[in-house]
């Protein structure tokens, strides 16, 4: 009789593992939601552990656990501004037809950034001055983008697109986002349409000629 094996945590143990983790995170993130709001707010200067510990409820203790320090702190609210967007991207419904997929994720990375203004300005506009990204972290954010790259591989194996690497394409297609969303953000354009427009363009740049 083989022995029934199971990854899953087991008893009152277990359940007590899964809460203190699932408090862990509430933690983490009410921490990040009061910095990331107090540097919208108030600037970098505002991004103090006594402060952050005041707003939030707790020691400052924790926060250094947490972080490490004010640096670790920053890069901790740059990832969690891209795994906003990874999540927003995953909550837009698979379609059967991969090209039908790729058109619909664009107003979803769209509507992830502007619904997230000061992780947004963080990320990509220098809102810590001084604050460079690790490299690691430069790539975990890259790859929280990584669906593009799944489905414009999809459109190139369906024939929609020409056989290139798939991030040669997505990477293009994020530059004409990012520029339209920042153009928009500073109030150069009034809604979306510059938006659709350049990355539709960009798209119809790589389509497979029949």
């Amino acid at each position: 009789m083989s022995e029934h094996v199971t990854s899953a945590p087991l008893g009152l143990q277990g359940a007590y593992l899964l809460g203190e983790r699932a408090s862990h995170d509430e933690l983490r993130t009410r921490l990040l939601d009061v910095a990331v709001s107090l540097l919208a707010t108030d600037g970098p200067e505002s991004l103090a552990m006594r402060r952050i510990a005041s707003e939030a409820g707790c020691s400052t203790t924790v926060i250094y656990t947490m972080f490490g320090n004010r640096e670790g702190l920053a890069e901790a609210l740059y990832l969690e501004g891209f795994e906003r967007i990874r999540k927003h991207l995953e909550a837009v419904q698979p379609r059967h037809d991969a090209f039908e997929y790729l058109t619909a994720l664009g107003p979803a990375y769209r509507a992830a950034c502007l619904g997230e203004p000061q992780y947004y300005s963080l990320m990509f506009e220098r809102a810590i001055p001084g604050f460079e990204p690790s490299e690691r972290a430069r790539t975990l954010a890259r790859a929280a983008l990584n669906l593009f790259d799944r489905v414009i591989s999809d459109c190139i194996s369906a024939g929609y697109l020409v056989p290139t690497q798939p991030r040669k394409i997505a990477d293009a297609l994020w530059a004409a986002a990012q520029g339209a969303i920042s153009l928009e953000r500073a109030g150069h354009l009034r809604d979306g349409r510059t938006y659709d427009a350049v990355t539709t363009a960009t798209i119809c740049c790589y389509l497979r000629k029949n």
